[in-house]
């Protein structure tokens, strides 16, 4: 489904022949894992020369959530005009291109294979090498791009609605997992509380906004493993916490309720829920492994509030934080530029890389 004709390829991108391809050190870096359809360009300096992303918010908003094979379609249609756009904006032509970086995994598998397709396609047709990338550790190098400077070893924290996980990041390239969501995960979370308190999808800016006028103490919910020394995190008792306050324990599908102090306060306590779970463990991973640098990526960490509490636990522990501007939060292509650590290591992609789902 997700393999494209290198002619149709040759045509859409105004292509040259392949014998005049060059290889000058552009990087062409494309991203599907989600619901996110991404291409940027940058060169082995870091310098991040575009980054254009084709939002599926409104393809997705009348289920709640994203849909896989919905993601999957709209990728293929809008794949190649995003990547086009992304060379526009920088300045290049295709054939100027000499590496090509994909998000491999982890991610929806029919959405990584219209990447990871189309990566493949342009690197035979280019004859330039192909580059596969972890779409979780590039959103802690995010953090690396922003900083400009290096921030390893430290403390990586990947915060989206499909993982939260924690790492022992002892080098760009060197990741140990130390810590993940034995359910949902936090972005996950907020999708399903905002569709009960009725507040639409993505449910992340949603719950945040209307959680400013809410009571974050209001209800007294769970926070799990929070005093445990275990690095793990379970956000499912969270929403149901949610659920029972909203309808009580035999509501099975409570009404949402209207706007008020009761939605404001719901999603305020949640919130707060959620922050005290994610800065307390991220804490305790900084204590236990004695770094003092911590680096906060995926969607969720565009969220104000918990910015704000990152930034005072930091100050707490004397650690250093890192956090991305709101556009490398959330999926794009530009965080791919961890690609240049690969090509610097000779890590290069075979044409038989595959499309993974899971982290591991």
């Amino acid at each position: 489904m997700a393999m494209f004709c290198l002619w149709d390829m040759r045509t859409v991108l105004r292509l040259g022949a392949p014998s005049t391809v060059t290889l000058g050190m552009y990087f062409l870096a494309i991203e599907t894992s989600c619901d996110e359809t991404a291409a940027a360009v940058f060169t082995e300096e870091r310098a991040i020369l575009s980054n254009v992303v084709a939002s599926q918010t409104d393809l997705h908003a009348r289920f709640g959530g994203v849909v896989p094979e919905v993601a999957a379609r709209a990728h293929l249609q809008r794949l190649l005009p995003v990547i086009d756009e992304a060379l526009k904006r920088a300045g290049i032509r295709l054939d100027q291109v000499g590496c090509i970086a994909v998000h491999n995994k982890p991610g929806l598998v029919g959405a990584l294979l219209v990447g990871v397709s189309a990566a493949k396609m342009l690197s035979l047709g280019l004859d330039v090498p192909l580059i596969a990338v972890n779409h979780i550790a590039s959103h802690i190098y995010a953090c690396r791009l922003a900083a400009e400077k290096d921030i390893f070893p430290c403390i990586g924290l990947v915060i989206s609605g499909g993982h939260t996980a924690l790492f022992h990041c002892r080098g760009a390239l060197d990741f140990e997992l130390i810590g993940a969501t034995l359910d949902d995960a936090a972005g996950e979370a907020f999708d399903k509380v905002a569709a009960l308190l009725g507040l639409g999808f993505p449910g992340g800016p949603a719950v945040e906004k209307e959680a400013a006028s809410g009571d974050p103490r209001a209800f007294a919910f769970p926070r799990s493993f929070i005093h445990e020394d275990r690095l793990d995190f379970s956000f499912s008792g969270l929403k149901t916490a949610v659920r029972y306050a909203l309808g009580g324990p035999n509501a099975a599908h409570p009404a949402p309720p209207g706007p008020g102090k009761l939605r404001s306060d719901l999603a305020g306590s949640f919130q707060q829920a959620v922050i005290d779970v994610l800065v307390g463990k991220s804490r305790q991973a900084l204590e236990q492994t004695g770094l003092g640098r911590l680096a906060v990526g995926g969607g969720v960490a565009a969220n104000r509030t918990l910015r704000s509490a990152f930034e005072k636990m930091v100050q707490e522990v004397q650690a250093e934080l890192f956090i991305p501007p709101m556009a490398l939060c959330t999926d794009n292509a530009a965080m791919a530029a961890l690609a240049v650590e690969k090509w610097a290591a000779g890590e290069f992609a075979a044409m038989d890389v595959d499309a993974v789902a899971s982290l591991t």
